[in-house]
């Protein structure tokens, strides 16, 4: 074994401990379709929003940690639900009536309220995999629509109606009673209107692979294959785990109630239930549950106007046990973890390494970071910059970094415009400067005194120093009093970076400055604007 695979055997990130796992189903003898499955589903129901996104990438951590400890080829399944009916009109999407006039409809069936491909349940997967495309991940994307229609899960609903009695005993022991009366794991589509029809089934014909129900009181009898129906969700989870022979699948904690119906439907079928991964739901600002329908919570190509898609690899990586709140406020503490984490990554032994977010997000290919500036740096420059582009920060970040360039830091010039972005969408707007106290206003006299008369190179460890000493000799409380003072009246902010390294990057003419049209009581008369 390599250090790495040894380190990766008895890790306890949560990517290898997950791997271990589905190696352990095939500790005897190898797969016999010769791959091991990694699955996710998609309900195209909505757009596509941030949480679908998490589970491809966490699924793609585990199945990258999987390639490290054993040699059996790995798939991944995308798998979209896209010919389950519309229930209801997503609140974020145009053309709300016409939409309308097609629920029920499966939604590779319903017109497409953008105008730009065959139907809506076309748009959202493409929506899918351009978002899974942007981020570089390898997959193969399967369209319930085809499977059932192309005959591909012909063999299981097959199975399913042999099965009947079985599969029902499981599903009724879940259901209320009145809903016991009509429930049916079949799903017939009409033939007269193309709509997924929530009947109740009066017969199921194993050997002839038939269902017979009534629609509006006129006796119809449809094969089970070839897509004239579909599975109620439920029981589509498991035998879509038996037909494809699915080792690995996870889904969020909403549906962990449900697995041992998925795991009995399976069994039944004559599958092997999957290992399963349920993780925490994504909350929006408001503590709410981000729902497709709704289109609350932070959404994908927001994330990525502020910041590189890397960021969002690393928020996924945390903790997915924990519950997430998904708002704008979570991206600058993300890009600096990151980097943070890449910055530690070479020096570290092949233990340290295989517990390092960077190494799932990257496969083990781990970049170098160029981010010569921390982003929270980059947004309290443009705080006091004024800059109206990032040419403007460049012209302070290579005064602090001579040897960075847009050409040789591509990352941290991406940054500059992602900082700007959002300190004019987020932090301008809630700026609040406030005037010293007298105490404050002595330190900071001295503060702009000692910068005035300091004649050694602009070191970012010796100007905090500096600034700690400063503190110590007005006898601050505590040098977190001190720290909070600089903030907010000099950034207009509660929280800030480390100040040696801001003076370093600002300049200390600049910061004198800044300190003394503070004192002046400029910044809290005149806030300074937004760039355009």
């Amino acid at each position: 074994m390599t250090p790495l695979r040894d380190a990766a055997m008895t890790s306890k990130a949560w990517p290898f401990e997950e791997a271990r796992r589905v190696l352990k189903r095939y500790e005897k003898r190898d797969p016999e379709k010769g791959y091991v499955l990694f699955e996710t589903g998609y309900g195209p129901s909505g757009l596509p929003h941030i949480g679908t996104f998490g589970e491809v990438a966490r699924t793609t951590m585990i199945r990258r940690a999987f390639e490290i400890i054993s040699d059996i080829p790995t798939r991944l399944f995308c798998f979209s639900d896209d010919l389950d009916g519309m229930r209801k009109v997503p609140e974020n999407v145009p053309q709300q009536e016409m939409l309308r006039e097609h629920l029920q409809l499966p939604l590779t069936s319903v017109p497409d309220p953008f105008g730009e491909l065959d139907s809506f349940g076309g748009h959202n997967n493409a929506m899918l995999r351009r978002f899974l495309d942007t981020f570089g991940f390898e997959y193969e994307f399967i369209s319930a629509t085809e499977f059932y229609k192309s005959g591909q899960f012909d063999a299981t609903l097959l199975k399913v109606a042999e099965k009947y009695d079985a599969i029902m005993e499981i599903m009724l022991a879940s259901l209320r009673e009145e809903r016991q009366q009509t429930y049916s794991c079949f799903l017939p589509i009409s033939p007269r209107t193309g709509r997924v029809l929530y009947v109740p089934i009066k017969h199921v014909d194993p050997k002839a692979g038939t269902v017979t129900f009534y629609e509006e009181g006129v006796e119809t009898t449809l094969p089970v294959t070839g897509g004239n129906v579909k599975l109620q969700w439920k029981p589509d989870f498991g035998a879509r785990w038996a037909a494809l022979d699915v080792d690995f699948e996870m889904y969020g904690k909403d549906h962990s109630t449900n697995t041992p119906i998925y795991d009995g439907i399976c069994k039944t079928l004559g599958g092997r239930a999957p290992e399963h991964f349920n993780y925490e739901l994504f909350l929006d600002q408001h503590g709410q549950k981000i729902s497709k329908s709704k289109g609350n919570g932070l959404s994908i190509d927001e994330w990525l106007t502020y910041a590189a898609t890397e960021s969002l690899s690393y928020f996924m990586y945390q903790k997915p046990k924990t519950a997430k709140r998904m708002y704008f406020d979570v991206i600058p503490k993300a890009v600096d973890e990151y980097h943070q984490q890449l910055r530690a990554y070479p020096d570290q032994t092949p233990e340290q390494q295989a517990a390092n977010p960077v190494f799932h997000i990257h496969g083990g290919q781990v970049p170098p970071s160029d981010m010569v500036v921390p982003f929270s740096m980059l947004l309290n420059l443009a705080s006091v910059a004024g800059a109206k582009d990032k040419a403007g920060l460049w012209g302070f970040i290579q005064r602090y970094a001579p040897e960075a360039s847009p050409q040789t830091h591509p990352g941290l010039d991406a940054a500059a415009g992602h900082a700007l972005r959002y300190f004019n969408d987020f932090v301008a707007p809630t700026r609040s400067y406030r005037a010293p106290t007298e105490a404050e206003r002595a330190a900071l006299t001295d503060l702009a005194a000692r910068l005035g008369e300091w004649t050694e190179p602009a070191d970012p460890e010796k100007l905090q120093e500096m600034v700690y000493a400063v503190g110590r000799d007005h006898a601050f409380d505590s040098m977190k009093d001190w720290f909070s003072a600089l903030y907010q009246v000099l950034l207009g902010a509660e929280q800030g970076p480390r100040f040696g390294g801001f003076i370093a990057l600002y300049g200390l003419a600049e910061t004198k400055a800044l300190i003394e049209r503070a004192l002046a009581g400029e910044l809290t008369t005149a806030a300074p604007q937004p760039a355009a």
